[in-house]
Parts: C-alpha cells; structure tokens; sequence
C-alpha cells in the first residue's frame, strides 16, 4: 500500500458566524482533514462582504482562514461534500501546491 503524502495546502477563508459549523464538520471528516489551523483574518477591498454596521465603517470583514496540509484528490472530495453541505457564497478557498511538510521530530 502506497502512503500519500501532503502535496497540497487548502485555504479556507470562512466568516466568523461559519466558523463553529465548518469546524465541526471538519473534525467529523479526519480523512480529509486529520489536522488544520486557524487563523484570524480580516478581509477587505471589492470582494469582502461587509455585513455589520462596524464591518461597514471599518470597510473590512471579520473572517478566519483555515489551512489544511493534504493530498490534493482528498481535499478536492473535501471542497465538494462542504459545498453540498453547506452552500455557502460567503466562503472562499484555494489549493496551493505543497513543497515539502513534516515534523521537526
């Protein structure tokens, strides 16, 4: 059997009222996702949606990015059960290549 490696880094930018919701369904999918990050982030320009009275003011929106080291096959079949359960316009994601992951012991 041959064992995968990372080879792909998916960026979910998701708003903050999605976060427990697409994180739940995150921790329920451990082949797609056996481990990832958050970070807190702010989105801004023509694209961010600005929702609040105080997003609207500031001209940003609040919003979380989650990164996901995996293989690219599984994080496509990932990207495609969300989307069929969550449908959401909101949420925004990318696939970038993966040069090398690992853990320093």
């Amino acid at each position: 059997m041959k064992i995968l490696t990372n080879d792909t880094l998916l960026t979910l930018v998701i708003p903050v009222s999605l976060e427990e919701d697409i994180l739940d369904f995150l921790l329920l999918h451990p082949k797609w996702a056996g481990g990832f990050s958050i970070i807190a982030a702010q989105g801004m320009g023509q694209g961010a949606r600005l929702q609040s009275a105080m997003e609207l003011v500031q001209g940003r929106s609040a919003r979380k990015l989650v990164l996901i080291a995996g293989v690219y096959a599984e994080l496509q079949l990932l990207i495609a059960a969300l989307a069929a359960e969550m449908p959401a316009p909101d949420v925004d994601y990318w696939m970038s290549p993966l040069l090398a992951s690992g853990r320093l012991a």
